[in-house]
């Protein structure tokens, strides 16, 4: 049987997965039921995927401090706490992680032999590059567009699908929290 794999990612209404400017975290849109449905899901069981950028980022971002003063939205320890395989041909162990796993080699193997041998589902929130390279490959199953209702044309960061091939996609589910904002899943077959 071969896991279902998800690309999991936040992008503006203009397509952007980040940003500079003084919006905060999740574009300053986050509500209870937008947090909550997000630990919901990072509840089951999954194995996290990453590139070695995003990775990085992670880890920059959500190690926790030495003093323990640093909170995170439990969605977010919840990722930091699953399993995680890290494709990486620069990365080495020990990461300061609490269970990943470097693989080095070419990405679209790595992640077919996971797809092969897993026994849970897979997920990659963010990784863009990784996931252009998994979509081209026919490796994602499951695109997972969580849209905030901003427009980031003069801040906005990280154009999605800036490099990806042309795809069809199958709404399978749509959901809307907090009133505002809209999480989209679909299924790519690439076109053409």
């Amino acid at each position: 049987m071969t896991a279902i794999y998800t690309f999991d990612i936040f992008s503006t209404l203009d397509g952007f997965g980040s940003h500079h400017g003084d919006w905060g975290g999740y574009w300053g849109k986050q509500g209870p039921e937008f947090l909550d449905h997000r630990l919901a899901q990072y509840s089951e069981g999954q194995r996290m995927v990453f590139g070695a950028t995003t990775f990085r980022t992670n880890v920059e971002m959500l190690t926790p401090s030495a003093d323990g003063t640093e909170e995170f939205d439990p969605w977010v320890t919840r990722l930091r706490n699953l399993p995680a395989t890290v494709v990486s041909n620069t990365l080495r162990e020990p990461l300061d992680w609490p269970d990943a796993t470097v693989v080095s080699g070419d990405a679209v193997e790595v992640v077919a032999r996971l797809k092969a041998e897993s026994d849970v589902p897979l997920r990659s929130h963010g990784s863009l590059a990784l996931n252009t390279a998994l979509l081209a490959a026919g490796l994602v199953d499951r695109i997972q567009v969580t849209l905030f209702p901003v427009i980031n044309a003069k801040t906005g960061e990280d154009r999605i699908f800036e490099r990806a091939a042309d795809f069809d996609l199958e709404l399978l589910q749509s959901r809307t929290f907090d009133g505002s904002i809209q999480e989209l899943i679909y299924r790519p077959t690439l076109h053409g």
